[in-house]
C-alpha cells in the first residue's frame, strides 16, 4: 500500500526557491550511487516499505501543499551538530501538485495516497497548471481552487 509523507518547507516561498536551495545545499549520491536531494529529520518513519512503494514527500509551502518529490530511500546519518538523524533520500525532480491548504504542524506526517493532491498536468489541458504559481497561491488563499 503506497504511503506518502507531508512536511513543512520553512523559509521557502516558491517551488523555484525550493529547487534552487536543494540544488545548492541538499544534493548528494545515495549509498546506491544515485544522485538525490535529501532531507534530515530526527524521527525515522516506521513504515518505510509502504513509503518506498511509490510514495512521495509532499512539501507545504506557505500553508499550501504545492509540490512533491518521490521518495527513493532512507539512511541513518548525523546532523551538523553530531546528533543522530534519519536522512530521507528524494528524487531531484519536483512535481507540482494541485494546491491544497494544510495547517502548520511539527515534523512530518504520513499522508495516505487517497488524500494526496493530484499532480498538475503540464500543457494546455489543465488551466490551473498553466497559471503562474503566485496566481495559483492567491486563488487557493481565497478558497477558489
Amino acid at each position: 500500500m503506497t504511503l506518502n509523507l507531508v512536511k513543512l518547507c520553512v523559509g521557502v516561498t516558491t517551488i523555484e526557491e525550493l529547487a534552487a536551495w536543494q540544488t545548492e545545499h541538499r544534493q548528494r549520491k545515495s549509498r546506491g550511487g544515485v544522485a538525490c536531494a535529501y532531507h534530515r529529520t530526527f524521527q525515522t518513519p516506521k513504515r518505510e516499505a509502504d513509503l518506498l512503494d511509490g510514495g512521495s514527500m509532499y512539501w507545504v509551502i506557505k500553508g499550501i501543499i504545492l509540490v512533491r518529490q518521490r521518495l527513493v530511500g532512507f539512511e541513518q546519518g548525523t546532523k551538523d551538530d553530531g546528533s543522530a538523524c534519519c536522512t530521507i533520500m528524494l528524487a531531484p525532480e519536483l512535481v507540482p501538485v494541485r494546491p491544497t491548504p494544510r495547517r502548520a504542524f511539527q515534523g512530518w506526517r504520513y499522508l495516505d495516497a487517497a488524500d494526496a493532491p493530484p499532480d498538475l498536468k503540464s500543457g494546455k489541458t489543465d488551466q490551473i497548471a498553466a497559471m503562474p504559481a503566485e496566481m495559483r497561491k492567491k486563488l487557493v488563499d481565497l478558497g477558489l481552487i
